[in-house]
């Protein structure tokens, strides 16, 4: 069974270019459900049923998965069998006509307008935090995912232009605008990276052994920044990728345009952000109309 597993890992890393992340991921989610049906004495893909899968998202469920984990262990099942069909090492595909159980929405944090400013305008304490206040600009003034911020190279900046070049999902390229704020940060960076980064090296963003910097250590100093910061909230890369959209939206009401912006091939994606907008206008409201601010019981009592 693993030898099949290692074979359709090798196929989304080669021929269906998929990112060693995605790779892992489905490595995982297989071989977990490679392990479960191995316990329970079924060795051969081409058995599997659909009465197998359903007992399979039962267990996950009863060891606690949510339903956005469960759809993407059934996402990779069914472009496994997929794989399968096509070197006629299954005759049909068990995963089809299953579903997961419905995952209850949740909206992405977003902090603060005053906060980030307070956080991205504080003064760096060493060469490090100047790379890291750049990075943190530049991902909230662009909306960049942590994977696209970390893939930049040098030339990926058209600072005369006001523009970043990122390589996002599936590949695609977009071009953005930067902020006036993020290029200044970027102006203050690249002469300490020039120290750090030997010549051939083509990363914006290095470490300080001079090598690109890696996922976890953008995250570890961006949490670290909040932490020395005073932020209110425990701060992570998403967060401020989720903070550009909503405040963007909320300026500029423009759903399509942050769409573009976001890099997001289905509009729906996108549309979470009015949630968020809405809260926004449901609090002001609450807070500013006569006729919807909240009395106090007692008060209401009062006038009885």
């Amino acid at each position: 069974m693993s030898r099949h597993l290692t074979a359709f890992v090798q196929h989304l890393a080669s021929e269906k270019r998929y990112s060693p992340r995605t790779c892992d991921n489905y490595q995982r989610d297989l071989f977990r459900l490679a392990a479960w049906l191995i316990a329970g004495n079924n060795t051969d893909w081409g058995s599997v049923s659909r009465h197998d899968l359903r007992r399979y998202i039962a267990s996950l469920s009863r060891q606690g998965l949510g339903g956005r984990s469960i759809a993407r262990h059934m996402s990779a099942i069914r472009r496994f069998y997929q794989y399968l069909l096509r070197e006629r090492l299954a005759t049909d595909n068990p995963a089809l006509d299953i579903r997961a159980p419905k995952a209850s929405r949740r909206l992405p944090a977003v902090a603060d307008v005053d906060q980030l400013n307070h956080l991205l305008e504080a003064e760096p304490d060493d060469p490090l935090e100047v790379r890291d206040r750049c990075m943190f600009e530049l991902m909230y003034s662009s909306g960049l995912r942590l994977a696209e911020l970390a893939s930049l190279d040098v030339n990926s900046i058209d600072a005369k232009g006001g523009e970043v070049r990122v390589i996002g999902k599936g590949d695609k390229a977009r071009v953005l605008p930067v902020g006036r704020k993020a290029l200044a940060t970027l102006s203050q960076w690249l002469p300490v990276r020039a120290g750090l980064a030997p010549e051939p090296e083509p990363a914006l963003f290095v470490s300080r052994r001079g090598d690109r910097i890696s996922h976890r250590s953008i995250q570890a100093r961006l949490r670290r920044w909040g932490i020395t910061r005073g932020a209110d909230q425990k701060l992570h890369p998403h967060m401020l990728r989720h903070s550009f959209a909503s405040h963007m939206l909320e300026s500029s009401g423009d759903l399509r345009a942050v769409q573009e912006l976001l890099g997001h091939a289905d509009i729906a994606t996108t549309q979470v952000y009015t949630h968020l907008d809405f809260q926004h206008l449901a609090r002001v409201y609450d807070q500013s109309h006569p006729r919807a601010r909240r009395s106090n019981p007692l008060d209401d009592e009062d006038t009885r």
